[in-house]
């Protein structure tokens, strides 16, 4: 994989005049970028993009089952001392990546007793903490869990055999207890280290139904996995046993009227963790109330607007991914046509609600023929929780200023050129209010001038992520890695 330099483009998001500045945006930096007229293998489209904790490390899963890292390269961990500490005062650096190793987390299996093939593809990955200088971290395909360490290990070397080579010790005598003939290494030396990952456990057989979502608790001993009906809560080091802590599933199927769609614990609160279905409500458990989490603490769902309902109303209302920020208050989550931004305090609807592709929705046939309306696109929140950003068609993605008040908004694509598909700022919100001391901006405008007649719905951008500390933005365009940063 190669990585790209940096280029002079900026892309600088509209905001009203009364906030700060509004970020400067632009290319830093591509892993696996092909060709103009290369094919890319499905296998090698990425599925999966996760930043560690500390933002030095950001793995990627693909189709094919492999898991990539990459590892922070700057000179950000200096040494400390007056000068570096100096020329930090000069000089603002973004984090930049190199790749670090990869390794085959998940191969094609077969059930046997349904019949069915279980894919490879990479679902979801989180990373654990780390200890004695090694990483872990959770993958996971549609049935099967692993749990990886990827330590660096040192390559040793022969410097030295026990040969004479002057003969001395000749006709077979045996010279330090070792006979002539026999050749043993005398002098080891180690080497450059190489990271080696290894699998430590696997999570198998407890999901009849395809796994949408892992994610490690704040306690860093247990996590949680989701399929479309349950969710299990696990130790990290009991394999062989699982609690079901959510069961949606009825008495008979036929009674099915929503499905668990994502999950994601609490940032700080090791009791807590939050799903969405796919009727587009969000439930906030409490792990305390009971074994079984059948009744929620708290449940967050959008008012019933005022006229009629058709026929893709529930389809598009369906949540595709939640993310905490943070510090924990504020929930980010995304459906098909918008971004939401809840405040775990307020159940009574969204703090604010952005508009990510209002211009498709005169093409929700033509979306639903051809089995777009059910791509799920992922969210991501900034760590400083004033901005959040996710995909849509055409490899574009849009980053929304969620702070009070803010009308900020930029549209990028997943290019060399962010700008070179041409589109217009969005329109300044329509809506400017504030909720219970929270401001919410409502925008009802796509973005203006730019025709659903021109996107590609083939090339979608459903994986972003960004980093915990930086202003920047890692975002898959089929099996490229392309970083933004401002």
């Amino acid at each position: 994989m190669n990585g790209g330099d940096d280029e002079d483009v900026v892309v600088v998001a509209a905001s009203s005049g009364d906030q700060s500045p509004p970020l400067q945006w632009r290319f830093s930096q591509v892993f696996g970028e092909r060709s103009a007229g290369e094919e890319v293998q499905p296998v090698d489209m990425i599925s999966a993009i996760e930043f560690d904790h500390s933002g030095d490390h950001l793995a990627t899963g693909d189709r094919g089952g492999r898991v990539v890292l990459f590892e922070r390269s700057d000179a950000k961990h200096s040494s400390g001392g007056r000068r570096d500490l100096e020329e930090t005062d000069y000089s603002v650096r973004h984090p930049e990546f190199c790749y670090k190793t990869e390794f085959q987390s998940h191969d094609p299996a077969f059930d046997y007793l349904k019949s069915l093939e279980i894919e490879e593809k990479i679902n979801k990955i989180r990373w654990c903490q780390t200890a004695n200088g090694a990483l872990f971290l959770l993958s996971t395909n549609d049935k099967t869990i692993k749990y990886w360490k990827v330590q660096d290990k040192k390559i040793k070397k022969i410097c030295d055999i026990n040969a004479d080579p002057s003969g001395a010790v000749g006709n077979g005598i045996v010279a330090n207890g070792v006979p002539e003939a026999l050749r043993l290494p005398v002098v080891v030396t180690s080497h450059e280290s190489s990271p080696v990952a290894k699998c430590r456990r696997v999570y198998p057989h407890a999901h009849d139904y395809h796994i949408n979502s892992i994610s490690i608790n704040s306690d860093g001993e247990t996590f949680i996995s989701a399929d479309d009906l349950r969710i299990n809560l696990w130790n990290l080091e009991i394999s062989n046993q699982s609690f079901n802590i959510v069961d949606v599933k009825p008495e008979k199927m036929e009674d099915l009227s929503e499905v668990i769609t994502a999950a994601e614990f609490h940032p700080t609160h090791c009791n807590m963790l939050a799903y969405s279905s796919s009727k587009g409500s969000i439930r906030l458990i409490d792990l305390r109330q009971s074994a079984l989490c059948d009744s929620h603490s708290k449940l967050f769902e959008e008012p019933d607007a005022a006229g009629s309902k058709s026929f893709f109303t529930e389809i598009i209302a369906s949540v595709s991914d939640i993310k905490f920020a943070k510090e924990g208050r504020y929930l980010l989550s995304r459906d098909y046509m918008t971004l939401k931004l809840w405040d775990i305090n307020m159940d009574s609807g969204p703090v604010s609600t952005f508009q990510v592709h209002e211009y498709l929705k005169p093409k929700l046939c033509d979306l639903y023929e051809n089995d777009s309306i059910f791509d799920k696109f992922e969210c991501c929140i900034s760590g400083n929780g004033l901005r959040a950003a996710t995909g849509s068609y055409s490899n574009l993605f849009r980053v929304f200023g969620v702070s009070p008040g803010s009308t900020e908004t930029a549209t990028l694509e997943a290019s060399r050129n962010p700008m070179r598909r041409h589109v217009p700022v969005p329109s300044r919100p329509s809506k400017l209010g504030s909720i219970l001391g929270r401001g919410g901006s409502e925008s009802t405008a796509g973005v203006d001038g730019n025709s659903s007649n021109a996107l590609d719905y083939t090339t979608k951008l459903l994986h972003l992520a960004w980093h915990p500390n930086e202003n920047l933005i890692a975002c898959a365009a089929g099996n490229s890695l392309y970083m933004y940063c401002a």
